[in-house]
């Protein structure tokens, strides 16, 4: 009966020989065994549909029996090896054979595995959830003993090899005699083993069902071949394992999938390039008739309508600056961060989910569903070992990629702390539980969040709006407020944007078509054959084609849409560009980086400042330069990037676009100051701001400023009280206690009283001299009554309704301010 198995085996051997010789063929896998060779490789891929069209026994087999089959493929691909290159065929023990192809009813998902596939070769889809580490597993020990002077091995075989019959896991340290054994490590055989788990993908799972996983077990060369959060293929063998308790064998058994190849399903890095691919963008960034840099952002998500300056900060992030190690080891980043700040409905997740799709990696969480260490590093026990591991957080597996962060507002400060080195140095450090680590996340992160109060409130600053701290903020290159501005015109052009986006249909998709219900879970096979080839012929449009509901209606040249595929590869080709800064420009950085930091010192009444101005903004601007250029492909970095970034900068720290000053003041524009925020005031209100402004005292840095001074220019033209500031002093007394109330009660029924002209002007010497006398900056009330009585004793001494109508009138100049019995000098 052995006899007649071994010569069962020895055909079937033969067969998967005849197959691989395919001399008479085409020579397909001749080839490929050579290339395998010339490589220094041990795995062979193998289509199994070449198998069925030559064997189809052997392919049915060997799905369905597969353990038998692959030990019989592997000889046969190792005798091949042996007559092809003997001496190459001694270097390795074992020569494996890895599939690829159509597997019918046997492509499956973690959900769809159960116990009626034990045994056979399927093919699972899934996300990596947890890897393990790589392991050294034992294969064979060598061992000595000193007493007889004999050497002894012993090979180990368990349920996840292919052998039959595994072998005992004892290992030896006598020998039958009782004589001691001494192992012999670097005479010993191992390969590497490592585990990971498969789970369901979201989409495929059932709704309402939590997805479900399966444990995948890598030997020898697959090893580290995905991590957390890849989009795998894996083709294997389903196995039970029997399971013990209190040593014996229990009815339950645990399911592994072994190994046999791995695939990755998601978008592949590097694009697909042509000759015909590279002549396009070589012709494309040097066409002279249109701004390529203009070009490209405005094809960026041509599905939301707006938002242009948005767009140029998210292309000059897909770009990058130029990253730079000096000789120190100081690191100057080259990702650019950018913040999104605004109104609900404004399409900021709907920015993030078109970077998510365009950029090569990319790494999409949430502020309430992450936490500190979920973003970054966590430190967690390993469940076979016990021993404390790390496992990479967001930020780490999106090292050289984008991290998109939606709802950064909810979360909380202890975890938004957690990634300020992250984003400026470009690493995570961790010293916990014994481990210290420094782990590589080099990414960009584009963060979305709504403003503290649910909407931005117009009439508070843009900081108090924002309600982050400074040293966060400061990391961010770019800082964007989108409101939701109430304009018709506006209103009209959005409706009429996103009515054309619903009733869009991409080019060959049937008017009423249903879409498919479960993707590419119809494709029972690990690749599709016409899909690739048609990849390889087909030419990348550099233009989406015109239609009347993706361009509005209007074949202009200059709204023209750059395809997405054409947008991939251009991105890809120019980050590679490394351009250097010109002296030109770099003068005009540094001289920009100076007026900014002028401004931000001034605080202008029309500018709003939305982030502080530090070194790292100098880093900014070069940055934004360096990508303006790339964008060109040019080899410097010229005037026109630094103008570029500059402009950029601009509206981004100011709210106010660079050089149209007429248009952000007369609104329409996201670039609009604070001065404009109170719209609808009429003509008399707007005369009185324009008087106002004409008589305001000098401030601090204008030449002639002195603070105790206070005959300033138009102070004593009006006699009467202006009407706004009694509604202001209506305000201040409804928000003070009731003493207050009762003191402007007072201060009001003074004032009906009234002071002459020259009473006012010795009152105000008599406190301005208090003041200077004093170098202080705020005096309480009755100092200032006991020294009028000193300096005016006789008939010239100040009653109380005289001195109180005084300091109504400097208040309404803003001279002083009486708050709580305390004059205070403005």
């Amino acid at each position: 009966m052995a006899e007649e198995d071994d010569q069962r085996f020895r055909e079937i051997q033969r067969e998967y020989l005849d197959f691989l010789d395919d001399d008479e063929d085409q020579g397909v896998y001749q080839q490929k065994v050579r290339d395998m060779i010339s490589d220094n490789e041990s795995r062979l891929l193998v289509n199994i549909n070449d198998l069925r069209r030559k064997n189809p026994k052997r392919a049915l087999e060997l799905v369905n029996n597969s353990f038998e089959e692959q030990v019989a493929f592997h000889r046969a691909l190792k005798e091949f090896v042996a007559l092809a290159d003997p001496v190459y065929s001694k270097q390795h023990e074992e020569f494996f054979v890895a599939l690829e192809g159509s597997f019918g009813d046997k492509h499956l998902t973690p959900r769809s595995v159960t116990s009626k596939y034990l045994g056979n070769m399927v093919c699972v889809e899934g996300i990596v959830t947890k890897c393990s580490l790589v392991r050294p597993k034992i294969v064979r020990s060598v061992h000595y003993c000193p007493a007889t002077k004999k050497t002894m091995e012993r090979k180990y075989t368990d349920m996840t090899s292919l052998d039959p019959y595994p072998s005992t896991a004892a290992y030896p340290t006598k020998d039958d005699d009782g004589n001691l054994l001494e192992t012999e490590y670097g005479l010993s055989s191992y390969k590497d083993h490592q585990t990971f788990t498969l789970q369901e993908m979201p989409e495929k799972s059932p709704a309402g069902q939590l997805p479900r996983s399966v444990d995948i077990v890598a030997d020898n060369d697959l090893v580290d071949r995905c991590k957390p959060g890849d989009r795998v293929q894996v083709v294997g063998m389903y196995r039970c394992l029997p399971g013990k308790k209190n040593g014996y064998t229990t009815a339950t058994f645990r399911t592994i999938l072994i190994a046999n190849n791995i695939a990755h399903l998601s978008k592949e890095a590097a694009p697909h390039f042509t000759a015909k691919d590279v002549a396009k963008i070589r012709k494309f960034s040097k066409q002279k008739k249109m701004d390529v840099f203009e070009t490209l952002s405005r094809s960026l998500a041509p599905s939301i309508h707006g938002h242009e300056y948005i767009k140029k900060a998210i292309l000059c992030m897909l770009l990058g600056g130029n990253e730079k190690v000096l000789d120190n080891g100081t690191r100057l980043r080259g990702d650019i961060n950018i913040l999104l700040i605004g109104d609900p409905s404004v399409a900021k997740s709907q920015m993030l989910r078109y970077v998510l799709h365009t950029a090569p990696r990319a790494i999409a969480t949430t502020g309430r569903g992450s936490s500190g260490v979920g973003l970054t590093a966590a430190v967690t026990t390993d469940q076979d070992s016990g021993e404390r591991r790390l496992e990479a957080g967001a930020m780490v597996l999106g090292d050289r990629g984008i991290v998109c962060i939606d709802e950064f507002d909810k979360m909380s400060d202890i975890d938004r702390t957690a990634i300020h080195e992250v984003m400026e140095q470009g690493r995570v450090t961790i010293a916990k539980a014994g481990i210290h680590a420094k782990l590589n996340a080099r990414c960009s992160v584009l963060a979305a969040a709504n403003p503290v109060y649910g909407r931005y409130d117009q009439y508070k600053t843009p900081m108090e709006n924002i309600g982050l701290q400074d040293s966060l903020l400061s990391r961010f290159d770019l800082l964007f407020i989108v409101l939701d501005k109430m304009d018709p015109e506006l209103d009209r052009e959005i409706a009429d944007h996103v009515l054309r986006m619903h009733r869009y249909r991409n080019p060959g998709e049937q008017d009423g078509e249903a879409l498919p219900l479960t993707l590419n879970l119809d494709l029972l096979a690990t690749k599709d054959p016409n899909l690739e080839e048609d990849k390889e012929n087909e030419e990348t449009p550099i233009y989406e084609k015109f239609d009347n509901l993706l361009h509005g209606g209007s074949y202009r040249k200059k709204d023209e849409i750059v395809s997405m595929a054409f947008m991939k590869k251009y991105i890809h080709v120019a980050k590679v560009m490394k351009p250097a800064l010109t002296r030109e420009a770099a003068d005009f950085i540094s001289e920009e980086y100076s007026k900014l930091r002028n401004q931000d010192n001034i605080q202008q009444n029309n500018l709003a400042r939305t982030q502080p101005i530090t070194a790292r903004s100098l880093e900014t601007m070069i940055r934004l330069s360096t990508a303006h250029a790339k964008a060109r492909m040019s080899k410097t970095v010229d005037l026109q990037d630094a103008e570029a970034a500059i402009q950029l900068i601009e509206f981004a720290y100011f709210k106010k676009v660079l050089q149209k000053p007429k248009k952000r003041r007369h609104g329409g524009s996201d670039g609009e100051s604070s001065d404009n925020e109170e719209g609808g005031d009429d003509e008399p209100q707007k005369k009185k701001r324009l008087s106002r402004r004409e008589r305001r005292p000098r401030v601090e840095g204008e030449e002639g400023y002195d603070p105790y001074d206070f005959d300033s220019e138009g102070a004593e033209e009006v006699d009467e009280p202006n009407p706004s500031l009694e509604v202001r002093r209506q305000r201040r007394r409804s928000s003070q206690d009731a003493a207050m109330e009762t003191e402007s009660t007072e201060t009001t029924a003074a004032k009906d009283t009234g002071i002459t002209p020259d009473r006012l002007k010795k009152f105000k010497t008599s406190l301005l001299n208090l003041f200077k006398s004093r170098h202080a900056q705020s005096l309480e009330l009755d100092l200032v009554r006991e020294q009028l009585k000193k300096e005016h004793q006789d008939e010239d001494v100040f009653s109380e309704d005289e001195m109180f109508a005084a300091i109504e009138k400097m208040m309404d100049d803003n001279q002083v301010m009486l708050s709580d019995q305390v004059v205070f000098l403005i």
